[in-house]
């Protein structure tokens, strides 16, 4: 049979037809690879858009329920439940599974492990209590803002599962206020004067508060959480408070399901998915204080078919937040976070509302974001990455995003975290005196309509690298009411189309630097001092159609060696 005849036929019909050829068995092994590569190599092509999402496939459960007051848990606030609950989850598992139920009352417990085929149901009204006792947590290795490191064991984990699920209406708190330090200026007077009079350790200059020596040794040594060559866990016992665990971690998991209860109160990120598949998380309420230290609100990392919905979050980090591991080690790891949907949600007081970064290095791809509300966190749409991170985030797609009373901007491109920003120099180099390897991060791709902000200090950053532009970025329908406008840096194949900018401070309105391919397609503005800036000698190919320019009291101002011509304007 012809090669292009059999490539047409399933991938099992193919198998068989190429055993009845009279093929050695060597041959056949190889084309069997190969035949899988194919296969593999299609899936991860697939093209999803609007009209064609990713698909997600729930667990389900069998009925049989197994109430933890079987297993000998006391509702009473002091018993520490940890064995009672551990073994209703570890008899649900070996019959097959089911419903582990914590029923309502106040339940003190340590560390959980979850087992396959097992949903942990807690109740209306049920406080599942993490206690503040850190010997319940022993030492492990584990993982945490993208690298191997020691941990203590997360209130909730699970590991290599299948089916689990955390469902209810209850409320699970990890205890996060025994385990994290803050500073002074976070705290009122009398709560200052509480915390202090309550134990731990203030520093010499009073401004800051620590739970305990453990911690403040950790703190004061370098990568104190890195597992390094030679290194036991017991090497690190003498600073084990630092090592903040997440308040629920799965990793490696297939199937999950998060829905109805609320995830309180976490020592450092709330809920930390790590190289799962299929996981659902609906109706889910994440609460941590504004002042969180590390507070972050869900944080999926290298995960792959993905559904958070009808969820609200409450962060003193980030809220919803896409990762896939840092540096080298998130490059070796090679697992992007792919094809998510995340939809009519709610963020609060979160560093972020939706971010992607900055633990990027694995790529992030198919991720659709829509009808989601974002109230007083500091940025809106935050992407950010740095160098050395590597990566590629692509073929993120948003709409119907709704913002209030954001700190900084409503949107944020941003390839400079946590680094120096770039001054004049560094824009106006020439980008071949920094090379471009697996070490620069790719932003491209995004797909940005119907966005309203009421309230924020700037509308839209982008801010790319001299040697790694930001690339194809389409943002359309936006209504934009601002203190400052838009900022463009190192940037190829941006456009703007329907959008309202309504800024305080208009000179400019726009500022673009160094970038190319830039195109306003109509752009309405309340007023404009000076409406576009253009710097640098690599701005050019800047369209500008269907925009009345005459508003402003300068339509165009050219600066630091950019060419009056590289702005086009068309009726």
């Amino acid at each position: 049979m012809p090669t292009d005849i059999i490539y047409q036929l399933g991938f099992y019909t193919r198998l068989r037809i190429i055993k009845r050829m009279h093929i050695t068995k060597r041959y056949f092994w190889i084309i069997t690879c190969f035949l899988v590569g194919c296969v593999n190599a299609s899936a991860q092509t697939q093209s999803y858009s609007w009209q064609h999402l990713p698909q997600v496939t729930r667990p389900h459960f069998k009925t049989d329920t197994f109430n933890i007051i079987n297993y000998g848990a006391k509702a009473d606030g002091i018993t520490l439940n940890t064995q009672s609950i551990n073994k209703a989850i570890a008899g649900c598992s070996a019959k097959g599974g089911g419903v582990v139920l914590i029923p309502q009352g106040l339940w003190l417990t340590g560390p959980i492990v979850l087992k396959s085929n097992v949903n942990l149901h807690v109740s209306r009204a049920a406080l599942l209590q993490f206690t503040d006792d850190k010997s319940q947590y022993p030492l492990i290795e584990g993982n945490y803002e993208g690298h191997a490191a020691v941990r203590n064991q997360s209130p909730i984990s699970g590991a290599d599962l299948e089916n689990i699920g955390i469902t209810g209406e209850g409320i699970i708190d990890g205890h996060g206020e025994a385990w994290r330090a803050i500073s002074k200026e976070r705290l009122t007077n009398p709560e200052w004067e509480a915390l202090v009079a309550s134990g731990g350790i203030v520093s010499e200059n009073g401004k800051t508060w620590y739970p305990s020596q453990s911690y403040l040794n950790g703190l004061k040594t370098p990568d104190a959480g890195i597992i390094k060559p030679g290194k036991s866990l017991k090497d690190y016992e003498s600073m084990k408070d630092f090592f903040r665990p997440n308040l629920l971690v799965l990793t490696n998991c297939k199937k999950v399901w998060l829905q109805g209860v609320t995830f309180q109160n976490s020592p450092a990120w709330c809920l930390h998915t790590l190289m799962c598949q299929d996981l659902v998380l609906q109706n889910v309420r994440v609460r941590n204080s504004w002042n969180a230290q590390n507070g972050d609100g869900i944080d999926v990392e290298s995960c792959k078919n993905v559904l958070i919905e009808g969820s609200t979050f409450d962060a003193g980090d980030d809220g919803i937040c896409i990762k896939s591991g840092r540096d080298e080690e998130g490059r070796r790891r090679g697992m992007p976070t792919e094809n998510v949907i995340v939809r009519n949600n709610v963020v609060y007081r979160a560093h972020g509302g939706f971010v992607i970064g900055s633990e990027m290095s694995g790529g992030a791809r198919n991720i659709f974001v829509s009808d989601c509300t974002f109230i007083g966190t500091d940025v809106g749409l935050r992407f950010k990455t740095t160098r050395g991170r590597g990566g590629i985030v692509e073929k993120i797609y948003i709409k119907n995003i709704s913002m209030r009373d954001i700190r900084t901007n409503a949107i944020l491109f941003d390839m400079y975290y946590m680094g120096k920003s770039p001054g004049d120099d560094e824009t106006n180099r020439d980008a071949n005196r920094i090379p471009v390897t697996e070490a620069t991060p790719q932003f491209r791709d995004f797909y940005v309509d119907n966005v309203i902000c009421n309230g924020a200090e700037k509308a839209l950053q982008i801010r790319g690298l001299p040697e790694m532009h930001i690339k194809n970025i389409h943002l359309e329908n936006l209504v934009l009411k601002t203190n400052k406008g838009v900022e463009i840096t190192e940037a190829t194949g941006i456009s703007l189309k329907n959008v309202h900018l309504d800024c305080n401070d208009n000179n400019p309105l726009v500022n673009i630097k160094n970038s190319s391919d830039i195109a306003f397609d109509h752009l309405t503005y309340g007023q404009a001092q000076l409406l576009f800036s253009v710097d640098g000698k690599n701005s050019k190919e800047i369209k500008v159609t269907h925009t009345d320019l005459t508003k402003a009291t300068t339509p165009t101002a050219f600066s630091k060696g950019a060419d009056s011509h590289s702005l086009m304007t068309i009726k």
